[in-house]
């Protein structure tokens, strides 16, 4: 098979985006958003690969927002302790570093909240709440189409948690200004 042209490629990539995100459970969204927007709760957030990229850019925008969070694995998160949430991403949800991260959250007695396309994985057996990116075949290489649906339903998560523009401007002075 010849690769695809451009916009064919681009093509495939909309439309299998499209299926995934109509595929949601809005309610399971709603609970996330609920749970994230809940008061006093640092956040840490973990992934490999690629959805621990995915999971670092979530991370930045709660940071954003005004939230307590860390990415799990820098050098200035801390011990992550009873009552903190955990926010993991895994596909398969049972990537060995992930799963065991998992554990330990739930040990300590952390909320654990994962996103996967695996209802029945591991992780979504020893999260407290699991938000579904329905598993398709895709055309795409490796997990891309999760990570891409990951991606636009935690930005728009985010998006939904957002305040009001006067305080948007508060969020501006967040952004990093060490270029």
């Amino acid at each position: 098979m010849l690769p695809l042209p451009p916009s064919d490629a681009l093509r495939v990539v909309v439309q299998e985006l499209d299926r995934a995100l109509a595929a949601l459970d809005r309610g399971g969204l709603d609970r996330v958003r609920s749970t994230l927007s809940a008061p006093g709760r640092r956040w840490f957030v973990t992934g490999q690969g690629r959805s621990g990229m995915v999971a670092t850019m979530t991370a930045m925008r709660l940071m954003h927002l005004g939230y307590d969070v860390h990415a799990v694995g820098e050098a200035t998160a801390p011990a992550l302790r009873s009552g903190d949430g955990l926010l993991v991403l895994s596909k398969s949800g049972a990537t060995p570093a992930t799963l065991s991260q998992t554990r330990v959250a739930k040990a300590e007695g952390a909320l654990v909240v994962a996103v996967t396309a695996e209802r029945t994985s591991p992780i979504a057996a020893l999260a407290d709440q699991v938000l579904v990116l329905a598993p398709e075949a895709s055309a795409q290489f490796g997990g891309s189409r999760f990570e891409q649906s990951a991606l636009i339903v935690l930005d728009a998560l985010m998006l939904s948690l957002a305040p009001s523009e006067p305080d948007q401007r508060r969020m501006d002075r967040r952004h990093s200004n060490l270029h």
